[in-house]
Parts: C-alpha cells; sequence; structure tokens
C-alpha cells in the first residue's frame, strides 16, 4: 500500500473531501461539545477533539488512510468529515461520516460516504469494509444500507462495543 503523507483529494458532483486543515478544528469542537455528538462518542471537551483530529490527520502517513474534510465544490463550505480508517481498537478497517448541523437531507453524506469507499476498495484494494454504528442512530443505519452495508452480526466491535456492525463487499 502506497503510504501518503496527506489524504489524497477526491471529487464527486458536487462535493471535494480533502485533506484537513485547521480551520476544521473549530467545526468539530461546535459538533463534539453539542447534541449532535450523541451517535459518535459524545460530547468531549476541546482538548479531546484536539486529539481525535489530530489522529484523524496522523493516519495518513503512519497508515495511508484517514479523515477528510468534507466541502461543497461550489462554495468551499466545510459541511462534515468522512473517514477510512483503523485504529488500534477497531477489529477491522471502518468507514464512518458525520456531517454539520444544517447539512442533513441533501445527499451530501451518501456522496461524500461512497467516493471515500470507492477509495477504500480501488486505492486500499480493502477486500471488505465496515461501519461501526450506534442502535439509535437511524440515518446512519438508512445510510449503511444505501451505501450497500450488510448487518454482520458476528463481527466484532471497536472494545466490545455495543455497536452494529455494516459490512460492505
Amino acid at each position: 500500500m502506497h503510504q501518503r503523507a496527506v489524504a489524497p483529494t477526491l471529487t464527486t458532483e458536487r462535493l471535494t473531501l480533502r485533506p484537513q486543515r485547521r480551520s476544521d478544528f473549530d467545526l468539530l469542537v461546535q459538533l463534539y461539545t453539542s447534541d449532535r455528538s450523541r451517535f459518535v462518542g459524545g460530547r468531549r471537551t476541546a482538548s479531546a477533539v484536539w486529539r481525535d483530529f489530530m489522529n484523524s490527520v496522523g493516519h495518513w502517513p503512519i497508515t495511508g488512510m484517514g479523515g477528510w474534510a468534507i466541502d461543497i465544490t461550489v462554495t468551499g463550505q466545510c459541511i462534515g468529515e468522512v473517514a477510512v480508517c483503523r485504529p488500534p481498537e477497531y477489529p477491522e478497517i471502518e468507514i464512518g461520516w458525520v456531517l454539520f448541523e444544517g447539512n442533513e437531507g441533501r445527499g451530501y453524506a451518501p456522496e461524500a460516504a461512497t467516493a471515500a469507499r470507492n477509495w477504500a476498495r480501488d486505492t486500499l484494494c480493502a477486500t471488505s469494509l465496515v461501519s461501526y454504528i450506534d442502535p439509535d442512530n437511524a440515518p446512519s443505519l438508512k445510510l449503511a444500507r444505501r451505501l450497500g452495508g450488510k448487518p454482520d452480526g458476528t463481527a466484532a466491535t471497536p472494545n466490545g462495543d455495543a455497536c452494529l456492525v455494516f459490512r460492505y463487499w
């Protein structure tokens, strides 16, 4: 696998998935200090968000995968993030996503996640990819199904967490 120092830029019809930059951190703090964070690990301090942010950026040079910021191409507005990664506590490579408030219901999440999923298949040559999803997160469950994910009740979860695993391919 080719190691990259930073995320490659991916483009879709409406979106640009790009390497994360410092200004994205402030948007993440807004997300993770609000109730929107309930399905992605819950509220965090700004310091904890910084560590997670650096973790996502740092995945690229070490593992050749990691997170992308999602921008609307025509405006440059950052609307969320998507990642393909495998931290030590993850049994498998995961694709995950989050949109910032006000960007739901426009098809951005499936568009970004499809690009990231296809990148993992084509570039990493991944034979399988999973999403670990809180059972109460109806929008993410719907998106996992839309992406072709199938529930895998036999798959291990990070730290034995009570989450659902959706498998792609």
